[in-house]
């Protein structure tokens, strides 16, 4: 049959061959609809947007009755910026099918357009439930969203749409990612596994899979998973952070104010420095100021900041190595790599003065937990716990306060700020 024929070479991209047979057909039966509507289709694809618009109009008159019709309709006078007679269009979609996903997710990118905002959720949300794969609509929802500061809920549109399958094509960092976010942890766990079949060797596959699976859960991040990390974090590390509204910097300087006098004769430790953001904040308090951090990344971007000498070693290590040498020691979101924090405070009262201070920050954890490893592969601590080891420890605390850190995936990440001085 020659509309079939024509149809196949139309949709295979053979324009020249479907115009000519869609041309035949009009020259022997000038109102057959289906010639006049996919001609008018070609056309648009072609650019002659007056005339394709002509025959699908003529199209839809001769046979009223076709939903996609009518939504296609919608898709040229969008795309020629007739946005109020698009939505028109895409309602008559609508009402001759009622359940047309893709009729209410074009005519949401209408309402959009038009800046009826609540109306164009509605559309997303219909497309939505008709069709829960749909990741057009569902990323549109979220952007959407976003756009009107609704940064939690636009996120977890995003996600949906990132793990609608095919995913084998999917980065499985961020996959995991999209399945943690969404709550699936054991379907995280799952992409993190697989993961480490493909790269047995990849520190953060392994991390990430222990962190989502709760299987050989390690005391403390390896060294090989920071290094890889934040390696490959640091040319942008800083402007990511300032788009999560970052505070670490800034509740370090509160706190080491509220503790000291800023008289700049304290040699202070910066332990797991990162690029350098509490650097210049630190700085009016230290005669001396070190720098420690497993990057050489970060340490590369960290030297053009204010600090006397970097040193790529673990924290740990480092502290261990150092007999009373520092007034101060402060660790912005260092000791989230670590569970069990005993080693490290330890090795910190080591290295620090009579009377030193030692101030750090922490992902905050329910009160009745020690130390937890989140999906996301950070740790976090409860509030008893960092009291019990830093007293077991030989330090008086003198504040544990919660704060917010950051916004990650648009929610507010709690943190624990800690003063305490070696005693």
């Amino acid at each position: 049959m020659e509309l079939e024929l024509a149809l196949k070479k139309h949709f295979d991209g053979d324009l020249i061959q479907a115009e000519a047979l869609y041309l035949s057909i009009l020259e022997k039966a000038p109102d057959q609809p289906d010639a006049l509507h996919y001609l008018g289709i070609l056309m648009h694809q072609r650019g002659a947007s007056d005339q394709a618009l002509q025959l699908v109009v003529k199209s839809i008159q001769l046979a009223p009755g076709r939903a996609d019709w009518h939504n296609d309709l919608g898709n040229i006078l969008f795309e020629r910026r007739e946005v109020s007679s698009a939505a028109e269009a895409f309602l008559d979609s609508i009402e001759l099918d009622p359940e047309h996903a893709n009729a209410w997710n074009n005519l949401g990118s209408a309402l959009e357009k038009l800046h009826r905002y609540d109306d164009a959720e509605t559309a997303y949300g219909k497309a939505i439930a008709f069709d829960p794969a749909f990741v057009d609509a569902l990323n549109n929802m979220g952007n959407l969203l976003a756009f009107c500061g609704r940064e939690v809920e636009a996120a977890e549109y995003h996600c949906r749409a990132y793990v609608v399958e095919p995913t084998a094509d999917k980065p499985k960092s961020m996959l995991g990612i999209a399945y943690y976010k969404l709550g699936r942890i054991s379907d995280a766990a799952e992409v993190y596994r697989q993961w480490m079949m493909d790269e047995p060797d990849n520190p953060v596959a392994c991390h990430l899979h222990a962190a989502c699976s709760k299987i050989d859960v390690p005391a403390r991040a390896s060294n090989a998973y920071i290094e890889r990390t934040f390696d490959a974090f640091s040319e942008n590390f800083d402007t990511r952070l300032e788009e999560l509204s970052y505070r670490g910097p800034q509740l370090i300087r509160d706190a080491l104010h509220l503790a000291i006098q800023a008289e700049g004769r304290l040699v202070v430790l910066d332990g797991g420095c990162g690029t350098g953001l509490c650097g210049p904040l630190i700085r009016p308090y230290a005669s001396r100021l070190v720098g420690v951090d497993l990057s050489s990344g970060m340490l590369e971007v960290a030297r053009q900041s204010v600090y006397d000498e970097l040193v790529q070693m673990e924290l740990t290590e480092y502290l261990s190595s150092q007999r009373e040498t520092f007034d101060v020691i402060v660790a912005s979101d260092t000791f989230i790599y670590f569970g069990d924090l005993t080693d490290v405070i330890r090795a910190a009262r080591g290295a620090l003065k009579a009377g030193g201070l030692l101030l750090f920050t922490t992902e905050e954890a329910d009160e009745s937990a020690c130390h937890v490893i989140n999906p996301h592969g950070r740790y976090s601590h409860g509030r008893a716990y960092l009291d019990s080891v830093l007293r077991d420890e030989g330090f008086e605390v003198g504040a544990i306060e919660s704060h917010m850190m950051r916004f990650e995936f648009g929610k507010p990440v709690k943190t624990l700020v800690v003063t305490s001085r070696k005693f």
